[in-house]
């Protein structure tokens, strides 16, 4: 990793990731009960971590799923950071900007496929998926080692934490919290 990209790394202030392919390993299964998504613990793990930090994350996702929604809440994520049903990401895109009240330098976006082709080149810092598309992974600033589904989010937001030197706050808060002996 360049001195560069770390420097860029470090003014990160959101986390924006598409869902279908980055969270998930992009299947997804249909049938009479509805839709189901497999989601890997350890990407929710680093969600909460990350909410440890005070680092924000937000979802853009081509794609509206009850599943989606489902693990959304489960990870205590604000509904009002999660847009679905968005091929144009560019639209809650800038609704995030806003939000925030941040520009393209402090966001780092993660995406996979051909339509977060124009929010990966606007952001900040960009990341793909190991098994995001070729042309995708050619112009993005991080190709995690990590499948989409199986630990990439963990890795981005475990090396973005490291890199700003919030790591391990936010692990020390995460492990006092969970060893606390209830009474």
């Amino acid at each position: 990793m360049t001195d560069d990209l770390k420097k860029r790394i470090q003014k990160i202030k959101l986390l924006i990731t598409d869902l279908d392919g980055v969270h998930t390993d992009g299947s997804f299964y249909v049938g009479a009960m509805g839709e189901m998504k497999r989601f890997h613990a350890t990407d929710g793990a680093a969600i909460v971590l990350a909410r440890h930090a005070e680092f924000p994350i937000a979802i853009i996702s081509g794609r509206a799923s009850e599943a989606t929604r489902q693990r959304i809440k489960e990870l205590h994520i604000s509904p009002d950071l999660v847009y679905e049903g968005y091929m144009n990401k560019t639209i809650p895109y800038e609704k995030l900007l806003e939000k925030f009240k941040v520009s393209d330098e402090d966001v780092a976006y993660v995406g996979d496929d051909f339509i977060d082709e124009p929010v990966l080149r606007r952001a900040g810092v960009s990341f793909s998926v190991a098994n995001a598309r070729e042309e995708i992974r050619q112009i993005v600033d991080y190709v995690t080692t990590a499948e989409g589904g199986y630990g990439a989010v963990r890795e981005i937001i475990e090396l973005i934490l490291k890199i700003q030197g919030r790591f391990e706050t936010a692990l020390h808060k995460m492990r006092t919290l969970y060893t606390q002996v209830e009474s």
